[in-house]
């Protein structure tokens, strides 16, 4: 029998749950600023044809680029608190979104995707060494096809 979803606890922690977005939040546009910074602008949002819908993909180097809040995705840097309060919802809730985070990694890694997962904490800490990152996994992903056409021109 599933359970019903529980009564937030005052109307504030109601209007504040119901402002929580899933698409543009702030750690995401911080990292979108920062690769057009850095002069990577061709990527899709949330490609619905890319196994797991990433935050941003970069298509034609498969390299799919997941954005997670440290609370929902459960962070393994900082370590977010669990909510004491209604336990029994999201102990299984945050558990299941750190299961689907793998589900939608694997996917991607067996479709020939790179998967790198960038967390809210360190976005915040030091953008721009998380864009090194997505850069470092972009420029991977030339050289791997550029040795590729070199040997097919080879043959």
């Amino acid at each position: 029998m599933p359970r019903r979803l529980p009564k937030p606890a005052s109307a504030q922690v109601s209007a504040t749950m119901s402002r929580i977005r899933a698409k543009d939040t702030a750690p995401e546009l911080i990292v979108r600023a920062s690769l057009r910074a850095a002069g990577l602008n061709g990527y899709r949002l949330h490609y619905a044809k890319a196994a797991g819908r990433p935050d941003i993909a970069f298509v034609s180097r498969k390299l799919a680029v997941f954005v997670h809040g440290c609370f929902w995705h459960g962070c393994p840097h900082c370590q977010p608190r669990k909510p004491k309060r209604n336990a029994w919802y999201w102990g299984p809730k945050l558990a299941r979104n750190q299961e689907r985070d793998g589900e939608k990694s694997v996917a991607l890694r067996k479709q020939g995707w790179r998967v790198v997962t960038l967390w809210e904490c360190r976005i915040k800490r030091s953008p721009e060494a998380q864009v090194a990152r997505v850069l470092r996994a972009y420029d991977a992903r030339t050289a791997v096809r550029r040795s590729a056409s070199r040997r097919t021109r080879r043959s």
